[in-house]
């Protein structure tokens, strides 16, 4: 009897043991990505690395506006970002219809080309925008999931080839393009400089030349995919009535993949998102993770019904524990400004983070307006709503952006300061917006939202060339071809609707890019403003100075914020400045404080942020 209660209590404790690792490894947030510099990468903007697979007029066939206009070419990489040329003036449209149309040839090549680039910045972790067989310029309407788009790829004709060997519905007969090759070339060159790389999961929708999709409009109730999207008429001669179906947001462009109550979206699209996970997660499926990627941003999340998160997120951390799951859990109401609490995603079973469009909102009201403004307090209160309202752990792995391919740029922000976040951010929606260069205080205040994103809790995001000092507004005017520095571009002074506008010199930024590097520097330096808790102190309400203290275990940092236009003096506390230590060094500038007394001496400059330890 004593052995039959030994093996039973034996087997109970190996199984709660055997269950709570399970747990474990399915809720965890990755401990990478709380230590992450993030860099979001537009692949066709970025870098064109090989000129031999720019795109073609047939590559855009099934993209608005569905058709090439004569003489189309690809664009000069450095020209007059509004300025139209010769074939699109004769198109008698504007700037923004002609943008839609506009290719750069931005490559997979090109963005291995500067992963050194990345390295030397202090990028820990990139994020891709879609990279799959696509139309567009911007591929959220995928073609498929299981193939890298021909244009990233090194031989467009050899890749057709290949796929044409392949039944799409049946992953047993999927083949390894030149394109995916190389793309598990750029993972594997980004794993052997120590960075992790994403992947944008678009599985609400999809382009109308999805293969399943297609398949559908060619064979109408016949098609084995006929429910994988909400068919609402067939093509049916004898009633009249015209093949019709539900696009996301009412976009006929991008056909919605049909939802269910049980496991959030139908089995087809369902099972075939399983195996995409498979695919580029452990290419080789031999368990080598090396060779795959370290997660995924998923785009409208929210649309997606929480069942089938929870089942992505078993099905992602199965293949391997340590990925990376964020979603775009942005607006609850875009018309009334009201953002979504993303807490109901974040209880473990769903995502780890999501991209922090709250945190750059409250950055925008401290640093950038001037008429909707808040001090230091209100700041304050905007954060510790945030920390209070999402656990810890997924605080610090939040993905804190300040602006993305779907904004107008932070520094465009700094120049139209009055404007809300996502609202009215480029010419096209509001005719007040001023498309000029940023001036050097309107740098300066760059610097120091930048500064507060690197010291705050969370994983700062870089869009691409905000480092480099690019500037535009809100889709398309914030994906301008990225600026290098061993390229001459054109001067901007042309305006997309003919007003007068300074003449703006277009160049790499070192200055800037100095102080983005020097930013990831300290934080890539110093866990603590990783890992560490913050306690915060409003120095001066009225002057807009702000301190915070990071702290992990015996170690702590100290911040100060001077977030106004003058020069300001304090005197330090020695209990805000973290007890008994004598000298506080600046690691931004390495300079020394000295304490007098019971306070340290400190003049902070206009918008500086001071970083001492």
């Amino acid at each position: 009897m004593k052995i039959i209660r030994f093996i039973t209590f034996f087997f109970i404790v190996f199984f709660a043991n055997y269950y709570a690792q399970q747990m474990k490894e399915t809720t965890q947030v990755p401990s990478w990505a709380k230590e992450a510099i993030w860099y979001q990468i537009f692949p066709e903007r970025f870098n064109n690395g090989d000129k031999s697979n720019d795109p073609q007029p047939e590559d855009m066939k099934g993209a608005w506006p569905y058709f090439v206009p004569e003489g189309w070419q690809i664009h000069p990489w450095t020209s007059d970002w509004y300025k139209l040329q010769p074939w699109e003036v004769k198109t008698n449209k504007d700037f923004y219809w002609n943008s839609g149309v506009r290719r750069y040839g931005g490559d997979i090549q090109g963005i291995i080309d500067k992963l050194d680039y990345l390295k030397n910045l202090g990028i820990i972790a990139i994020y891709l925008n879609p990279i799959f067989i696509s139309p567009s310029h911007h591929k959220y309407d995928a073609s498929t999931y299981h193939h890298v788009d021909y244009n990233f790829g090194p031989n467009h004709q050899l890749d057709k080839e290949i796929i044409a060997k392949e039944n799409p519905g049946d992953p047993a007969t999927w083949l390894w393009t030149s394109a995916d090759k190389l793309f598990l070339k750029l993972v594997a060159e980004c794993h052997k400089r120590g960075m992790k790389i994403i992947l944008d999961g678009v599985f609400n929708h999809t382009g109308t030349t999805f293969w399943a999709f297609q398949d559908i409009v060619k064979n109408q109730q016949k098609s084995k995919y006929k429910d994988w999207y909400t068919i609402t008429s067939w093509n049916d001669s004898a009633t009249g009535s015209k093949f019709a179906y539900k696009g996301w947001n009412g976009v006929k462009d991008l056909p919605e993949i049909r939802k269910e109550e049980e496991y959030g979206l139908v089995a087809g699209p369902r099972e075939y998102i399983h195996s995409i996970l498979k695919r580029w997660m452990d290419p080789d499926n031999d368990g080598n993770l090396s060779k795959g990627i370290d997660g995924w941003r998923l785009d409208v999340a929210e649309i997606i019904p929480h069942n089938f998160w929870k089942l992505f997120r078993k099905w992602v951390k199965e293949i391997n524990p340590e990925a990376y799951i964020v979603g775009e859990i942005w607006w609850d109401d875009w018309k009334n400004y009201k953002m979504m609490n993303a807490a109901p995603w974040l209880k473990g079973d769903e995502f780890d983070a999501v991209m922090n469009y709250r945190f750059a909102r409250a950055l925008k009201y401290f640093v950038i307006n001037k008429k909707e403004k808040v001090g230091p307090q209100g700041l304050v209160d905007s954060l510790n709503t945030l920390y209070k309202q999402y656990p810890k752990e997924n605080i610090y792995a939040m993905m804190n952006l300040l602006d993305s391919h779907d904004v107008e740029r932070v520094a465009s922000m700094i120049v139209n300061p009055d404007i809300w976040y996502d609202h009215d951010g480029s010419p096209s929606q509001n005719k007040n917006f001023d498309i000029r260069k940023p001036t050097d205080e309107e740098r300066l205040k760059q610097k120091l939202i930048v500064g507060l994103q690197f010291t705050l809790p969370g994983a700062p995001q870089i869009y691409y060339g905000d480092e480099a000092g690019m500037w535009g507004g809100d889709d398309p005017d914030c994906r301008k071809p990225m600026v290098w520095k061993d390229m001459n571009y054109e001067t901007e002074t042309t305006h997309p609707f003919g007003k007068p506008r300074p003449a703006d010199a277009v160049k790499f930024d070192d200055k800037l890019f100095n102080w983005y590097q020097k930013m990831a520097s300290i934080r890539n330096e110093n866990k603590t403003l990783s890992l560490g808790d913050i306690q915060f102190f409003n120095l001066d309400e009225a002057k807009s100075l702000l301190a915070y203290r990071r702290t992990l275990g015996k170690e702590s940092v100290l911040i100060i914020v001077n977030n106004s236009p003058v020069a300001n003096a304090l005197n330090l506390k020695q209990d805000i400045a973290g007890g008994e230590k004598p000298v506080l060094v600046n690691l931004v500038n390495n300079s020394i404080f000295k304490k007098s007394n019971d306070s340290y001496k400190i003049i902070i400059e206009p918008y500086q942020i001071m970083i001492l330890k």
